[in-house]
């Protein structure tokens, strides 16, 4: 009798812990929001310093992989622990950065060569600038379609299909 009961409480332990788990995933899932900050994940910033290690794991005993080195590069945070943050690029190359080198000064990569940036929102509007692919332009102003962008003097708005590090539905005013 004694070998049923602890039998009956272990399998009681496993389904509660699956459940317990199941309801972790199912609500993360709903909310996708970091542990940490609260803030939505996915979510877009910048690298705040001239260079940032990448590292495999949360913490400086992780090998590191490579060294983003461009100031301004938009980065998505994907996962936080602690006070680190699990980065990726346009190309879907990451790891994790310590959040100490990440800003949350909004940028975006241009991803077509020689962009038109028009004076507003409206293709039949004036080309105010052009620029070339790999850009890293500082965001503004966003709508459904377009973007304020920034870089080396020159402003306007572009169709945000020609962008990297703003999500296609994403609103800012």
């Amino acid at each position: 009798m004694r070998g049923i009961l602890t039998v009956k409480r272990r399998v009681l332990a496993i389904m509660s812990a699956f459940l317990i788990a199941l309801g972790t995933l199912t609500a993360s899932a709903q909310d996708k929001r970091g542990p940490v900050t609260n803030l939505p994940l996915p979510r877009y910033v910048s690298m705040k310093a001239a260079e940032g290690n990448v590292r495999r794991g949360p913490s400086l005993t992780h090998r590191i992989d490579w060294v983003f080195k461009r100031r301004g590069m938009p980065l998505q945070i994907t996962a936080e622990y602690g006070n680190w943050r699990k980065v990726q690029d346009r190309d879907g190359a990451g790891g994790w950065v310590h959040y100490a080198l990440l800003s949350g000064v909004r940028t975006v990569l241009i991803e077509s060569e020689m962009l038109p940036v028009f004076t507003t929102p409206d293709p039949n509007s004036q080309v105010s600038a052009q620029f070339e692919s790999g850009v890293v332009a500082r965001l503004g102003t966003c709508n459904l379609e377009w973007c304020h962008i920034s870089a080396g003097g020159y402003r306007g708005w572009t169709q945000k299909s020609n962008l990297w590090g703003v999500d296609p539905a994403e609103i800012r005013e």
